[in-house]
Order: C-alpha cells, then sequence, then structure tokens
C-alpha cells in the first residue's frame, strides 16, 4: 500500500552489475505465473489496489496504453503471484525504459495486494523479476523508480541490492534525493 500521508517524491534506485541475484522463494502454497492474454483485468485490480490508481478502469487505461503494444514481450516480462485457489495476488513487471540512444533494464509497477503482504511474496517477485532481466537483457545494471509513498518498497529494494541514487537518472523520471532523503530516514533504517 502507499502510504499517502507523507510528501510525495520522486526516488530513483540502481541496482549495480555483476551482483550475484538475490533467491528468495515463494512461500509453501503460492506460485509464479506469466501474462496471459485476458490477465489485464487481474493486473490493473492489484495495481488499483495498493493505490496506485485511482481506480481499476485507469490501471487498465494505463495499462493498454503502455504495455498492450508489446505484447510478446508482456508474455516474457509481466509476472504474477497466484495463491491456492489460482487467483493473482501480486505482480512486477520486468521491464525496460530507454535514455538517450540506451535500453536500460527496469522493474515497473510492483504491487501486492493489501492482505498479502509481509508473507515475502514482495521478495520473491523481485527476486524472481532481477533474475528474468538478467536472463532477458544481461548482467547489466536494473533500474527502478518509485517515490517516497512506497517508503516499505523501497526497504525491500535496498535488501536485494539496489542503491538510492544521488544523482542524475534514467528515461524521463525525475530525482527529487535532497526531499526524498530526510523524508525516507524518518520511516525507514537506510
Amino acid at each position: 500500500m502507499l502510504d499517502k500521508s507523507i510528501p510525495y517524491f520522486n526516488v530513483i534506485m540502481k541496482r549495480p552489475a555483476g551482483n550475484p541475484p538475490p533467491d528468495f522463494l515463494l512461500p509453501e502454497g503460492f506460485s509464479f505465473v506469466w501474462f496471459t492474454e485476458g490477465k489485464e483485468q487481474k493486473w490493473a485490480e492489484i495495481e488499483a489496489s495498493v493505490g496506485e490508481f485511482s481506480n481499476t478502469e485507469d490501471a487498465l487505461s494505463y495499462f493498454q496504453k503502455t504495455y498492450i503494444p508489446f505484447l510478446d514481450e508482456l508474455k516474457k516480462r509481466l509476472l504474477f503471484v497466484q495463491d491456492r485457489e489460482g487467483n493473482e495476488v501480486g505482480t512486477i513487471t520486468c521491464w525496460w525504459d530507454i535514455t538517450g540512444a540506451k535500453r536500460d533494464a527496469a522493474i515497473h509497477l510492483f504491487a501486492v495486494k493489501k492482505e498479502y503482504q509481509c508473507l515475502g511474496l514482495g521478495k520473491a517477485l523481485v527476486s524472481e523479476c532481477i533474475n528474468r532481466l538478467l536472463q532477458l537483457e544481461g548482467d547489466k545494471a536494473i533500474f527502478l523508480h518509485t517515490q517516497t509513498w512506497s517508503y516499505k518498497a523501497i526497504g525491500l529494494y535496498l535488501k536485494v541490492g539496489f542503491n538510492i541514487v544521488e544523482e542524475g537518472s534514467f528515461a524521463q523520471y525525475k530525482n527529487e534525493y535532497e526531499q526524498a532523503i530526510p523524508l525516507l530516514k524518518e520511516v525507514i533504517k537506510l
């Protein structure tokens, strides 16, 4: 869940090349499944449930515009976690962004439904995404854009080898390090 009670600032994170991938496994009763056509509604529901979008319709509209044009890529880059009953309860997108003429490996839109948080699903999703990006993009730096509202996720990213970038950025994302760090120091251990 996003914590919108604190100020919003953009945060850029980078996991340097050459680091061994993390190895967090899913808890018993959960499984990974890759995107197949028709699961866009499930993705939208998960993302809206954590406050990333105002509602499922806005999430679905974003998905259609941003990811559907790359349908073949989605099938190997958009990961879900399912519970025992086959319900999608978490998701992460192992994507890329373009910075100038360079293609950067990047994590996009990571979320776990509130009632499934703190079970280890997030660590397993991020771990699997890093491994997939290493397979698809090679052993190079992996970036992500997040925000202070996602400080719990920032704590997880730090545990799997990401660092908060002080200067610079990737793609078109704004880096508000100076404003974000004092606030993050109040809510997580840095």
